[in-house]
């Protein structure tokens, strides 16, 4: 699979695949396989409509690029989640930007819109973050795209390196999502409930 764009969408996807995985034995978590596809691949195709694709990750893996991904790697490695975004921030060409953990599990297909709508209903310039059945995530968001730009590097100034924080300061509209579970990969409990396997060569 080589991901291609559609016709122009004010929203791209950024995917987070900056964790090691250390409770699974240091594994790149974008590369476990479900049902034989990689979770990178699997999230791709579930967003059919986005205008660009963005891969937050310090990996030089060259699986991303035969897919015909952009990675974008942190400025300053090793401050976390906070960092992933300010540089998919900086490296987005839409005004909108959908981020999601790449180790998530069953984001609903019509998640775009429903932040999307949500944010367009009620006049919000900032964006929205979902809340699940298991409570709030911060890092599976609609952002706009400046918004987190400006947030997010102040956030790193300050060493406010919280996702929770960064939501509260930049203004996100909380979303409830009844029925829906996005769940992620975190230990080998997660994989086996989801028949997910490791990819060649990954260990425990």
């Amino acid at each position: 699979m080589s991901w291609t764009a559609p016709p122009a969408r004010p929203v791209t996807l950024g995917l987070l695949a900056g964790g090691q995985g250390t409770r699974l034995g240091v594994v790149d978590k974008a590369w476990l396989l479900r049902d034989g596809e990689s979770q990178v691949v699997r999230l791709i195709a579930m967003f059919p409509s986005v205008s660009d694709v963005l891969v937050s990750s310090n990996s030089s893996d060259p699986r991303y690029a035969s897919l015909g991904l952009r990675v974008v790697a942190d400025a300053t490695p090793g401050l976390g989640p906070v960092a992933g975004l300010a540089a998919l921030a900086n490296a987005c060409r839409t005004p909108w930007l959908l981020t999601l953990p790449v180790d998530t599990l069953d984001p609903p297909a019509n998640l775009v819109d429903r932040l999307l709508e949500a944010v367009r209903a009620e006049g919000i310039a900032t964006g929205a973050v979902v809340q699940d059945d298991e409570g709030l995530q911060p890092l599976a968001a609609l952002w706009a795209t400046d918004v987190l730009a400006v947030h997010a590097a102040a956030a790193l100034a300050a060493g406010r390196l919280a996702v929770h924080q960064l939501v509260a300061a930049a203004g996100l509209r909380t979303v409830r999502l009844h029925g829906v579970r996005l769940g992620n990969l975190n230990t080998l409990d997660d994989l086996a409930a989801a028949r997910v396997a490791l990819p060649d060569g990954g260990h425990r």
